[in-house]
């Protein structure tokens, strides 16, 4: 996969494969990759930190974004393939249409089910309360013009989804217009 120079936003609600996935495509042979972790930049607040899916969030969230949107612009402008892993819904898009290089946008969708399990078995310090995972995959649900954006992860192990992902990125359908 030669996509040097762009960003792929690897997006859904939580428990998607969003970070496995992520991993593993940054782990590919071929050009330089780099795999942002957005849950990382909400971690880096360490005073003062409010969940992000509350909606007194909002301000923070803006800000860190910002900070996420400049450090995928200066990784993709040094030529790396730079692969952003996190809730990012299309209301947190429009600062990512800023970067001068191309955009991809992959949404992964598992069932409900599947989401607060996978939740629920990873452990440590994530989101396992089912309400805000509920939430969260409510609101990645309808998406209206994005639809076109979804991966459907239903059935589908780890390398299928890789796979999957691979495809929708080298497709270019993918690609959000600038």
């Amino acid at each position: 996969m030669n996509h040097t120079g762009e960003v792929l936003i690897l997006t859904g609600p939580p428990g998607s494969g969003k970070t496995t996935t992520a991993e593993a495509l940054a782990s590919e042979p071929g050009p330089p990759k780099v795999h942002l972790h957005s849950d990382d930049f909400w971690h880096f607040i360490k005073n003062g930190v409010i969940p992000p899916y509350l909606p007194e969030a909002h301000e923070q969230n803006i800000v860190v974004v910002d900070v996420l949107t400049k450090a995928a612009a200066g990784y993709a402008g040094g030529g790396y393939f730079v692969v952003v892993d996190g809730i990012v819904g299309p209301w947190f898009l429009e600062p990512f249409r800023k970067i001068a290089a191309p955009l991809h946008y992959v949404i992964l969708r598992p069932p409900l089910d599947v989401a607060i399990r996978r939740c629920r078995e990873r452990g440590g310090n994530t989101l396992t309360d089912p309400g805000p995972i509920a939430e969260l995959h409510r609101q990645f649900s309808s998406l209206g013009a994005f639809e076109r954006h979804v991966l459907s992860t239903d059935g589908h192990d780890r390398k299928e989804t890789l796979g999957a992902v691979i495809q929708a990125v080298q497709s270019g359908a993918f690609r959000l217009a600038s």
